[in-house]
């Protein structure tokens, strides 16, 4: 299941309290003084964690506590520093301040470590304010408080492909035919109601990561439909492809489609709109062999297009394998070929 929102409440360790001691031994009558400091609380830290995928296990438990630090003893001993709090994050996770609405990280690297609630410092010991003119010190420091936040988190998905395209274009199919992922397939709209990760295989050690985006309607970047709630996952990925239903069911116009589509994309942001687009023709098993030339060419010249985009159909498997190397070879080879910011 993906949660893709949650919110944590955190809170670092207080700093270990200074010791007030002087040393008292038998033959050693002016001893002078030995308080140590106190130890360091410990930091909550965010740490990326590739294995993860969704914000569920932050859900359960959302307070977070570390340790703090154990204060200073006599014989100058410092106190132990506190333990830190891990927290394991997703790839893809953006942290805000709830209060002051501060963007607080933007964890994209595996293992990256961000603390996002540092410990308190540890408090000073007597000793430590010693002095030729200051040889009995009764001086000491309590240890620094801790730091408490609450944090909203939101995940966008990092993959290389985001297939996007209207209810029942074809996208968990296409998923399907082209990785291991199994999400709900069905003759009827709004199948997926979450973003699927799929990792499509490749020949040589070669894959590329895809998320299944829930189909996008009319009005979606403004709060219409299921689509607005995973644009944002679109946002990460590294390029889109533009699933296209050359015959649609409800017998629409796959030129209004298309722009229905390309309006949404750009309506909800610029880089979003600007963002490097395949079209893909899906689902073209279900037009006559004889009429499908003319007929994509005709779709094609209607769109504005400069070239013929990919026939593809998740049912058959027809075009999917040229659809992942031309997909490879723009990602890793930098090309200009089928991609462009849209056609409009």
């Amino acid at each position: 299941m993906l949660i893709d929102r949650a919110t944590i409440f955190v809170r670092s360790g207080k700093g270990g309290n200074g010791c007030l001691s002087f040393r008292r031994e038998k033959y050693i009558p002016k001893g002078g003084p030995d308080g140590g400091d106190g130890g360091r609380g410990g930091d909550v830290v965010l740490v990326a964690d590739p294995s993860l995928d969704t914000l569920l296990p932050l859900t359960p438990r959302p307070h977070f506590r570390a340790e703090g630090g154990k204060g200073g003893m006599g014989k100058s001993r410092i106190g132990r520093d506190g333990a830190h709090c891990i927290v394991k994050v997703p790839l893809g996770t953006i942290v805000h301040d709830r209060e002051t609405g501060e963007l607080v990280a933007d964890i994209s690297e595996p293992e990256e470590r961000v603390v996002v609630a540092q410990g308190g410092a540890g408090g000073r010991g007597n000793e430590s304010f010693k002095s030729s003119t200051n040889q009995v010190p009764r001086e000491w420091t309590p240890g620094g408080d801790w730091i408490e936040r609450t944090l909203d988190m939101e995940l966008k998905l990092i993959a290389d492909i985001g297939l996007v395209g209207l209810p029942n274009a074809g996208k968990s199919t296409l998923l399907r035919a082209l990785s291991q992922a199994r999400p709900k397939v069905a003759d009827y709209p709004f199948t997926t109601l979450s973003p699927h990760l799929g990792i499509a295989e490749l020949s040589r050690h070669r894959r590329l990561v895809m998320a299944d985006i829930p189909g996008l309607i009319e009005g979606a970047a403004g709060g219409a439909g299921l689509g607005h709630d995973f644009l944002r996952h679109i946002e990460r990925t590294n390029r889109i492809v533009h699933v296209l239903d050359v015959m649609p069911f409800d017998e629409s116009d796959p030129e209004t489609n298309y722009r229905t589509i390309r309006g949404e994309l750009s309506e909800y942001s610029d880089v979003l709109g600007a963002k490097p687009e395949m079209l893909i023709f899906n689902k073209i098993d279900l037009v006559p062999e004889q009429e499908r030339a003319e007929y994509c060419s005709d779709l094609a010249k209607r769109l504005g297009l400069e070239r013929m985009p990919l026939l593809v159909s998740g049912i058959s498997g027809e075009g999917t394998e040229a659809m992942l190397e031309r997909l490879w070879a723009e990602i890793h080879d930098d090309g200009s070929g089928g991609w462009g910011a849209g056609n409009d």
